[in-house]
């Protein structure tokens, strides 16, 4: 059941690779980090955020896909149509 969960949520961001995302994740002691970026590239277990520049000290961030399912990363895709968010259907 989670190995297909994981795989719909891979193949869910799949499409999106090259676009604007918004990534909100937990930082702990309820901390909420909010980041902007582009999706750069989806790997069997991860997926890789190109940031952007002026607001991160990083360049890049990758997360799992369990992250995205466990809701320890929320995953907003920003187009044209209005902004899509990257979930899974239980």
């Amino acid at each position: 059941m989670a190995k297909n969960a994981l795989l719909e949520i891979k193949r869910s961001l799949e499409p999106h690779v090259g676009q604007k995302i918004m990534l909100r994740a937990n930082g702990g002691r309820r901390k909420t980090i909010e980041r902007s970026g582009v999706l750069e590239e989806t790997y069997p277990s991860v997926f890789i955020v190109k940031l952007d520049q002026e607001q991160n000290a990083f360049k890049r961030v990758s997360y799992s896909y369990a992250d995205i399912l466990t809701e320890s990363v929320e995953v907003t895709v920003c187009n044209d149509d209005g902004q899509v968010r990257i979930t899974i259907q239980q």
